[in-house]
């Protein structure tokens, strides 16, 4: 399911990013973290991490009603 809005999954880990992306594009949320672990680990971490936290600020959460 394709959503117009980015926002954070209540699906969620640590804040949801990786949920809301996956449910953003339509991928399973496991393919996503899985991506997310590889390009974070192939970047030495630090800009994954740099970019999950911008993510977590910037993403509104999705609404729980």
């Amino acid at each position: 399911m394709n959503k117009s809005r980015l926002t954070r999954s209540n699906n969620r880990v640590i804040a949801g990013v990786c949920g809301g992306l996956a449910d953003w594009l339509g991928w399973d949320i496991a393919l996503v973290r899985l991506l997310y672990l590889i390009v974070s680990i192939f970047s030495a971490g630090f800009p994954g991490t740099i970019a999950y936290i911008i993510l977590w600020i910037v993403m509104p959460e999705e609404n729980k009603y």
